[in-house]
């Protein structure tokens, strides 16, 4: 039998969101969150290259294994993280869930530092520009169509 090699460049900046936009990600306790979401990302067989976010919602720089659909690793990332703030309430207390929708943006590697710095510092870009107007223009930028009636809501 011969071996089937796959080459591939899957790198994805998705951004998910708490349930309806609560601040629901501690900054105290950010970092185990994101610890937790490399392990799990780790754990598929994928690659981190920057996570990152507000208490609102999570950037992620990451390449998915060719055997993992966006949609699954998504599904399974969600479920897997809300278990993990559900079981530590003491550093989540507000956290009822992820909203129902993401956004996963393909980039060419050539434009890998970009995005990587892009996700390093929210924190000083969301002092200026808010969640909603920045999902908005990461879909508009990349001709991705959605309907204002439904933006942002569960």
């Amino acid at each position: 039998m011969q071996t089937i090699m796959a080459y591939t460049n899957l790198l994805y900046h998705i951004v998910f969101r708490t349930h309806a936009s609560q601040p629901t990600i501690t900054e105290a306790h950010e970092q185990e969150l994101y610890k937790y979401i490399w392990g799990f990302v780790k754990d598929k067989n994928c690659l981190l290259h920057r996570i990152n976010g507000m208490p609102d919602h999570v950037h992620m720089l990451v390449e998915i294994h060719p055997s993992l659909a966006v949609s699954d690793f998504m599904r399974m990332l969600k479920i897997s993280a809300s278990n993990y703030m559900k079981s530590h309430r003491e550093w989540f207390p507000m956290f009822g869930g992820w909203g129902k929708s993401y956004c996963a943006i393909s980039y060419s590697s050539k434009e890998k530092e970009t995005v990587r710095h892009y996700i390093m510092t929210q924190k000083e870009h969301h002092r200026h520009v808010a969640f909603a107007d920045e999902l908005r223009q990461l879909l508009t930028d990349n001709g991705i169509a959605f309907d204002e009636a439904y933006y942002m809501k569960e």
